[in-house]
């Protein structure tokens, strides 16, 4: 055995010498990596939104290693026989994927979202699901704001599907976002669920000036009167009555819609503990872990590095910032004719980013009057914008597929 030829072959076959002189690797994947670090350090270090951001940065650091494999795809050969047989198995994170790719975990997350999400608060004040659908306002703009840059930035073209799947990052819903671009812009996957996560991790920083630019101090003092208590039989009836009207009206909705609404009923039925246990936490977790890791997998350093990726991005941040403010303007224009008045901070709620923004605005709300109390108020929109979000998306899926 020649030991300088088997030292001289390792050293070759290390990543770090593929940094230099492997073609598929380069300072993209270097640029990725410390992406991922950055990431990594936001969700550890400042919090936001670590049980996301943690798989997902990791992931792409995973991706990005040269020669590491874990997204590479099986390769099959034909025999002598004829008969197609597997060479090559494939890295891990390619079949984590496919739970991705085929629609799989999304459903599954609004499963658990479902199971812990109460709508009473939206069951009690009706007129707060017009905040969550006002929040998709961001959703239809951010997409016509897609194809406008066709003409206005060279090297970024957008199809329609494409478009769709960029503007549903207004809705600040992770799993709408992948569910979407998995279906109409998959090669987008990567930067369009990095750009939601970041954005929904970003709530405490987009939200505040947003609610407060379209708001005056004496709207932002306006007090709420006490919701009144619901009914354990409205809340059985909710998902069950939700579920069949929207799917009926929007039938691409229902993956995502049934299965937030059964987790839903699993928990206000009273019937199904266990159930909704396990969809709230096991089933949630693991589900997170998967989807997470395999979705920041798909963010190759060649692919992400590019003038799209950098419009995706640009274009997410305005869809969240117009979703945000339209929620705001409407709760103003429902001031005009309403002789009870809300507080218009609580428009801000409407994008999906439970409850993380419920409790955003409820703080805005306590600097200006310490005693004013708007969480469960903020609530009934939150709420509502994950049926609005699911519900735009169904409508994009229906117009685009």
């Amino acid at each position: 055995m020649n030991v300088g030829q088997a030292i001289l072959d390792f050293l070759n076959g290390t990543g770090i010498v593929a940094f230099f002189n492997h073609p598929d690797f380069g300072w993209q994947q270097a640029v990725m990596i410390l992406i991922s670090f950055v990431l990594l350090y936001l969700a550890i270090k400042k919090g936001f939104e670590p049980l996301l951001l943690v798989p997902i940065a990791f992931g792409m650091m995973l991706a990005n290693i040269p020669l590491g494999g874990v997204m590479a795809e099986p390769v099959y050969e034909v025999g002598p026989d004829g008969v197609q047989k597997l060479k090559e198995v494939g890295g891990v994170l390619y079949y984590l994927y496919q739970g991705d790719h085929l629609g799989v975990f999304p459903p599954l997350i609004f499963l658990g979202i479902g199971a812990m999400t109460d709508f009473g608060p939206l069951i009690a004040n009706p007129k707060t699901l017009l905040l969550g659908a006002a929040a998709q306002l961001g959703v239809f703009i951010t997409f016509w704001g897609a194809l406008f840059l066709n003409d206005v930035i060279p090297g970024v073209y957008f199809t329609y599907q494409e478009a769709a799947s960029i503007g549903i990052i207004g809705g600040a819903d992770g799993p709408t976002a992948i569910y979407l671009a998995t279906q109409l812009a998959p090669h987008l996957l990567g930067p369009i669920a990095v750009a939601a996560y970041s954005y929904m991790a970003l709530v405490p920083v987009i939200i505040p000036p947003v609610a407060k630019l379209f708001t005056t101090k004496s709207e932002r003092l306006i007090r709420m009167e006490q919701l009144k208590p619901v009914s354990k039989t409205t809340k059985i009836l909710f998902p069950i009555v939700t579920t069949v009207v929207v799917s009926l009206i929007v039938p691409a909705a229902t993956p995502l819609i049934g299965m937030l609404m059964l987790g839903n009923l699993f928990k206000e039925s009273g019937v199904c503990d266990r159930l909704s246990d396990t969809a709230q936490n096991a089933l949630m977790n693991i589900v997170t872990i998967m989807l997470g890791v395999s979705v920041g997998a798909t963010s190759d350093g060649a692919v992400f590095l590019t003038a799209q990726t950098l419009s995706i991005f640009a274009l997410g941040c305005v869809a969240f910032a117009v979703s945000a403010g339209g929620g705001v303007l409407i709760a103003k224009l429902m001031n005009v004719f309403l002789k009870k008045k809300i507080n218009p901070l609580i428009g801000a709620a409407g994008v999906s980013a439970v409850p993380m923004a419920a409790r955003v605005v409820h703080k805005i709300g306590q600097q200006e009057d310490p005693t004013n109390w708007l969480l469960m108020h903020a609530m009934g929109p939150n709420v509502a914008g994950v049926i609005g979000t699911a519900t735009a998306a169904g409508i994009l899926l229906t117009l685009f597929k």
